[in-house]
Parts: C-alpha cells; sequence; structure tokens
C-alpha cells in the first residue's frame, strides 16, 4: 500500500548551506510522526519544504510524494489546490500567520472558499462550527473579533480550526505549543488530537519538548545536523534509543515526577543482572481524590537541602550548517566516537547492521565497562534484520548502534556527568540561619488613565494582590503560575530595594523601607539577578572581562583586585579564561548565559534571582547550566528565587515551591510535597498539564484541562479569583459557591511545610 505522504532524500541548501540533508520520512494514513531535534537541526526546514513554502534563495532537491503525486518542483496551480485542502499548517506564531486587519471568522471562511465552491453565508457559518469545534466560548461573537483580540492560546486554537477547515489529509503543526502556558498547551493539543481524530488526518508534529512527542507521536525522527539519525516506534525509541545524540536528549531532560529517563531505567536493570521492573497495576494512576482533612497522606516530607539528581549535558554545540565535520556530524560532541566515525557518516541503517562497535573508548565514562562486565544477556534483538520501510523498524545512524543497544547504555553510561554536590544541610553552616527573602502582604497595583491632554485615572491593575515568600539560606524557592501572575512585578518589587506600596519585603532581615542610601548600595551587592535572554542583557560593544568587572566597578573595588577576580570567576562557572577579551556573540547561548552568571556572582551574592534562566536554551545545554547553578549553591551556600514557566525544572532545582495565580500565592511548600500531593486546584491543573518524557506513562494520565482564560486584573474580587475555571466550583451547591464568590480564601496549613489558599482543598494524584 503507498504511504500517505513520503518523502525521500529530501536537501535543503541555503547557498552553499545544506540546512537539510537526505531526509527520508515516510506517513501513513491517521498516524502522526513527531520530528524532535536542537534549534538548528532543520525540522521546521524539513515542514516548510512538504509545502513549498521555503524563503527565496532556497533551494530543494529529492522527492515529496502525496499520495503519488509529486510535491517538488510542483507549479503553483497543483500547489494552491495542496496547500490548506489535503496539507494544511499549524505554525508557530499564530499572531504573524493571521493578518491583522480581517476578522477571525473572515480568515476561516476565506480558507474554505479557496477550496470549495460555496456560498459565503455557508462559509462564515461553517467557520464558527469550526471555532466551536476547537473549543473557542461563544463562536458565534468571536468570529467577528480581530486576531489582536484573542489570547496566544485561542489564537492558536483558531489556527487549528482553519488548518482542518477543508478536511486534510494531513496536517504539519511546526512548535504549535511552544510560547504557550502550559495550560494553555495542553489545551492545544487537545485540540489538535480532537481536529486529527474528526478528519482522519496524518500529523507532522515537529517540537522540541520530548514530553509533547511522548504523548502525541506513533513515531518519532531525530534531527541533528540536518540528518535523520535515529528513527523508531515512540515507546521504542523513548526506551531503547540506539544514537548517542538521542541518549544525550533523553538523559538532559528535567522530569516532573523525578525519575530517570526509561533508557535510563532500563540500562539500570542490568546492575544487578536482571529485568526492568514492572510497574504495579494502579501505581501513580491519576484522578485519586483524598479529602483534604486526611492531611498529607504518603506525601514525601519536605525536602530541606534536597539534592537533585545531575542532568546529562551533551557537550559542546551543533555544527553550523556551512561548515560540518567530516564524517558523522555528532563526533566531535559524542563522547564514543571513534576512527571510524570521522571517516565516513554513518549511514541510517536498523538493527545488526550498524556496524560491529567493541569495547568502550578510553573517554567514556567508567560505570560503563562495570556495568558491562555482568553476566546477564544481552538485549533482546530482533529475529530478524527489518528492512528500512517498515513502520516499526528502529533505524540509527550510528556505527556504534549495536552496542549501545545489546549492553543497554543509558545516558550516564554515554556522557560524563559532574557529581551530585553534597545536600546544604550536610555541609557547614556560618550560624545564620535567618531568611535570606521575606515577602509578606505585598501588593502591587498600576494605575489606568484615560485622555491625551488631560488624563484622569480610570482604574488600576492589581499585578500583585498578597504575595506571600520566604527564602532560607542556601535554599532554591521555585516561583511558578501562567503569564500574566504577577511573577516579573514581585521580582522588580524585591529588586527595587524600594518601599513597597503595601506588605514587608526583609533582604538579609533588612526592610527595604527602612533602608538609607548607603544600605541600599550595600545590599545591592548581596542580591543580583541573571536575566531570561543572555544575549540581551551582555552588552554587545564590551569584552567579557569588562563585562564581569562592571558590577565590581560600580561597588569601588580595586583595578588590581578586580583583574585578579576575572579569572576566577570565568573558572568558576566552566569558562576559559583566555576567552575574556572576547566578545558576547562570540559564544553560544548556553556560554552566554554562563558569562551572566559569572557577572551576578563577581560581587559575592548571598541571593540570585533567576528571571527564566534557562527557557530560552535548547535542553542539552540547559542541563549544563542547571547542573551549574546546582554546584554552585553547594560550593557557595547560595540561595535562588527563580522564576521559571517550567515546572520540570523546577521539580528538579528547587527545594521548595511558591505558585501564583493572578498576582496572589495560592500554594507554596516543600517542592516534594507540593508535587506529590498539591491541595490547591490550579495547582493540580498546571501539574496536570506538564507532559513526561515517558509514552506509556504519558498515555495514562488524566489532564485537567481549564476552562476559558483569567479574570481580568482590573478587577479586584473580593472572593477566589480562580473560581471562574475551578474544577472544584463546578460541583459545589450554592451555599459552598457563595463562599468562594464573596470571601477571599486564606493560606492554610495543610502538612508539615505546605499550605494552600482553597475553601474546599483536597488532595488529587496529577503527575
Amino acid at each position: 500500500m503507498t504511504a500517505l505522504l513520503e518523502v525521500r532524500d529530501l536537501t535543503v541548501r541555503f547557498g552553499s548551506a545544506a540546512a537539510v540533508r537526505g531526509v527520508d520520512l515516510t506517513l501513513e494514513r491517521g498516524e502522526v510522526l513527531g520530528i524532535v531535534g536542537e534549534s538548528g537541526s532543520g525540522k521546521s526546514v524539513t515542514a516548510l519544504a512538504v509545502l513549498g513554502l521555503l524563503p527565496d534563495g532556497a533551494t530543494a532537491t529529492g522527492s515529496v510524494r502525496l499520495d503519488g503525486t509529486e510535491l517538488l518542483g510542483a507549479g503553483e496551480s497543483l500547489m494552491n489546490t495542496v496547500r490548506g485542502n489535503r496539507v494544511a499548517m499549524v505554525f508557530q506564531d499564530p499572531l504573524s500567520a493571521f493578518t491583522p486587519v480581517y476578522r477571525i471568522g473572515e480568515q476561516i471562511a476565506e480558507a474554505i472558499r479557496a477550496h470549495q465552491d460555496v456560498p459565503k453565508e455557508k462559509a462564515a457559518q461553517r467557520a464558527v462550527e469550526l471555532l466551536d469545534l476547537v473549543g473557542i466560548p461563544e463562536p458565534h461573537l468571536r468570529a467577528a473579533a480581530f486576531p489582536h483580540e484573542f489570547s496566544g492560546g485561542m489564537r492558536q486554537r483558531a489556527m487549528i480550526a482553519m488548518s482542518v477547515a477543508n478536511d486534510p489529509d494531513v496536517i504539519l503543526a511546526d512548535e504549535p505549543t511552544t510560547a504557550l502556558d502550559v495550560t494553555i498547551q495542553a489545551q492545544v493539543l487537545d485540540v489538535l488530537r480532537t481536529a486529527q481524530r474528526e478528519t482522519g488526518a496524518a500529523m507532522v508534529l515537529v517540537s522540541h519538548d520530548l514530553g509533547v512527542i511522548a504523548g502525541s507521536a506513533d513515531r518519532v525522527a531525530v534531527m541533528y545536523a540536518g540528518r535523520v539519525v535515529e528513527t523508531a516506534p515512540v515507546d521504542e525509541l523513548f526506551a531503547r534509543p540506539r544514537m548517542p545524540y538521542t541518549l544525550g536528549l533523553l538523559g538532559a531532560v528535567p522530569r516532573l515526577d523525578g525519575a530517570l529517563p526509561a533508557a535510563e531505567r532500563t540500562a539500570g536493570a542490568r546492575a544487578d543482572g536482571g529485568e526492568p521492573a514492572e510497574e504495579a497495576p494502579g501505581d501513580g494512576s491519576p484522578g485519586d481524590v483524598v479529602p483534604a482533612e486526611g492531611g498529607p497522606g504518603s506525601a514525601p516530607a519536605a525536602s530541606a537541602g534536597r539534592s537533585p539528581a545531575v542532568l546529562v549535558p551533551i557537550p559542546g554545540a551543533p555544527p553550523r550548517a556551512g561548515a560540518l565535520p567530516q564524517g558523522c556530524s555528532f563526533a566531535p560532541r559524542c563522547p564514543l566516537a571513534e576512527p571510524a566515525c570521522r571517516a565516513a557518516e554513518p549511514e541510517l541503517l536498523p538493527a545488526g547492521r550498524a556496524g560491529s562497535g567493541g569495547p568502550p573508548p578510553a573517554s567514556a565514562p567508567a560505570q560503563t565497562q562495570e556495568r558491562d562486565s555482568g553476566d546477564a544477556p544481552p538485549a533482546t534483538a530482533p529475529s530478524r534484520i527489518q528492512e528500512p520501510d517498515s513502520r516499526e523498524a528502529h533505524l540509527a545512524a550510528c556505527v556504534r548502534a549495536d552496542e549501545i543497544l545489546q549492553r543497554r547504555l543509558g545516558p550516564t553510561d554515554v556522557f560524563p556527568v559532574p557529581p551530585v554536590p553534597a545536600p546544604l544541610a550536610e555541609q557547614e553552616r556560618d550560624g545564620d540561619d535567618g531568611p535570606v527573602l521575606s515577602v509578606r502582604g505585598l501588593h502591587k497595583t498600576f494605575p489606568l488613565y484615560k485622555g491625551s491632554v488631560f488624563k484622569r485615572r480610570t482604574g488600576s491593575v492589581y499585578a500583585v494582590d498578597g504575595v506571600e515568600l520566604e527564602i532560607g539560606r542556601g535554599e532554591t524557592l521555585g516561583l511558578v503560575g501562567e503569564s500574566g501572575s504577577g511573577k516579573s512585578t514581585t521580582l522588580y518589587e524585591i529588586l527595587g530595594l524600594r518601599p513597597p506600596e503595601s506588605g514587608v519585603i526583609e533582604v538579609l532581615g533588612r526592610s527595604t523601607a527602612q533602608l538609607t542610601r548607603r544600605q541600599e548600595h550595600e545590599l545591592r551587592g548581596q542580591l543580583q539577578i541573571v536575566f531570561q535572554d543572555p544575549m540581551a542583557s551582555l552588552d554587545p560593544r564590551m569584552a567579557v572581562a569588562d563585562i564581569i568587572a562592571e558590577p565590581l566597578h560600580a561597588l569601588g573595588g580595586d583595578r588590581d583586585a578586580v583583574r585578579r577576580r576575572i579569572p576566577e570567576l570565568l573558572e568558576l562557572v566552566g569558562l576559559e579564561p583566555a576567552h575574556a577579551t572576547r566578545f558576547p556573540h562570540e559564544f553560544s547561548g548556553g556560554q552566554r548565559q554562563r558569562i551572566g552568571i559569572a557577572r551576578a556572582l563577581a560581587v559575592d551574592p548571598r541571593l540570585l534571582v533567576l528571571d527564566e534562566p534557562v527557557s530560552a536554551l535548547d535542553v542539552s545545554i540547559q542541563a549544563g547550566v542547571l547542573n551549574l547553578l546546582t554546584q554552585l549553591k553547594a560550593e557557595l551556600g547560595l540561595a535562588y528565587l527563580f522564576v521559571s514557566h517550567d515546572l520540570s525544572v523546577v521539580r528538579h532545582i528547587a527545594d521548595r515551591v511558591s505558585v501564583m495565580y493572578m498576582g496572589r500565592t495560592v500554594e507554596a511548600g516543600a517542592v516534594d510535597e507540593v508535587f506529590a500531593a498539591p491541595r490547591h486546584p490550579y495547582t493540580q491543573a498546571l501539574l496536570s498539564a506538564v507532559p513526561l518524557p515517558d509514552p506509556p506513562r504519558e498515555r495514562r494520565r488524566e489532564r485537567i484541562l481549564l476552562a476559558g482564560d483569567p479574570p481580568s486584573p482590573t478587577h479586584r474580587d473580593p472572593g477566589c479569583r480562580f473560581r471562574g475555571r475551578c474544577p472544584v466550583f463546578a460541583r459545589l451547591d450554592a451555599g459552598d459557591r457563595t463562599r468562594c464568590e464573596t470571601q477571599r480564601p486564606a493560606l492554610l496549613s495543610h502538612g508539615p511545610d505546605q499550605v494552600a489558599a482553597c475553601h474546599f482543598p483536597e488532595v488529587r494524584t496529577v503527575v
């Protein structure tokens, strides 16, 4: 049977640089193919090439066949009948994909009439039906709105509605959830599944998020430097990867449940010669509800000074398309590389045909040899060589793929990892155990004005409306919440060292409301920030040495002492002192973030404020930065206020967590306790929405999808601000609902180190 979509030997060049090199993909009807890889690996270019949407200057060769019809090089007349009709695209940024001067309903109706001979009124009615299908509230009214009047999640849902308007055979989804909050991401993925189910379409899902791929894809293709380097059914690839790059990606991902990657668990089973243990039926099953009066139950105790597992960083950076190394493109970063890897680029082959392998190289970690010395039989290999065109084939472009499979090597067997730092509780303390930061009852409002000449105040934005935070010495507090929850405003209030509008901010025991100018100047050296975008926060005209020295000079540091301090700081963050004369553009993204950390550490602070410090980095680079932060915290006794939208990262690095919603703290406590037994419905929804990079577990999990969008921050509600989206509120009787509508819930204790602001708290297992 002919495949629905066949891509063969696809190569895309921009001038002399090959962004995509010899890609082969096959898509069957109703199938979901996930494509993963680091930035610049060629994922999006491959998707654009299928639809003939490459920019000017790009040349594509090879073959792209849809039901046997060649698309590559086809004329515009044929492609116009394919785009939006048989093959539809869901773009990463829906705001730029929609035309801003036309209404949403008009644009969807236009897509329908471009391929169907229907009256304008019928197309408009169909547009309303499609908006209803993807979960847009009041679709008949929303169809008349402009794109800027929709939230990010609603725009993406409208984009999906337009993509399925003509019942396409194939949906190409290019990073459809990248810029969205985790709760909105869950909604969009649910809508994509609904759209695929209703249309019967096949889907190519491009994503950097392995958790998204684990829960959505049937098969996975891993791309590196423009090539597919491994492809397999999703369960097989996550459990038994055969390419070192795939192993590195899986080992670099922090997990919400704190577990090891499936590949690491499979590898670990060989330590005692046994097989991986079966999961107990119902273990970790979602949806179990326990009344809060029962206490924390089996939730883990608070883990002050907990020591997180070390992630697996992939050394180096991907090569540029115009400067590929000879042989395997991953060889310069691969600890298992041998001379054969650099002699020729390995083909994408099934098990049994990848090469004989050999003993582990000297560069591999010592535990590889130890684990391989056991008497356990090798992993079960196929009884016959699988053909490359088989849907169940597991193909890898690595000369040591068979060895990786037979030895069951896990990520930590292949990539060297730093030692796990000792927990703070086991180290010497200086006797000062008071909180580094204490925030109580913090409020911040911004005025709203009308008029251009005679301005008058017409209202207020309640950005922060009762935040409670406390960070002890050597502790990491994770601050989480959706966009607009007040996280950034809270940071600005803390970093400003100014008297708050209302409430108390104490830094190292000093109230910011009573600081003299001299005390404020001294305290700034104890409180430093690392920004989200390292390139935007580093002056491009200054050398690295000058950037790091700037805070030292601002605090009156001696010039000679500053000069001696710079090499120490560069070594501390894992950079070469010889690179001090370079400029920011000469470094990779992860290296630039390390420069930002070195600058923050220059003045020996007690508290680092980390504002989304790894959100702009690829997962492999992110792992190295997170390991560095863990190491610095242990060595220097630093405290961190770690702001992130990624709850998996917070679970990995934080000791305690504080959850914000609409300017208020709704739950806080030890990270293990809160994540294992969340009390507040909002926390439960956040945690349930985070995908796990574990296909079997991810498919069993239950999502708590929040309806609608957060309320306007210009309206100060006397009751619970979450009730309009709360699944618990929807089940309450009239009397209990009145309590939620009229009484603001207080933060009450629900365990040794857990508080929640909910009138009707209950424990629900969601991870």
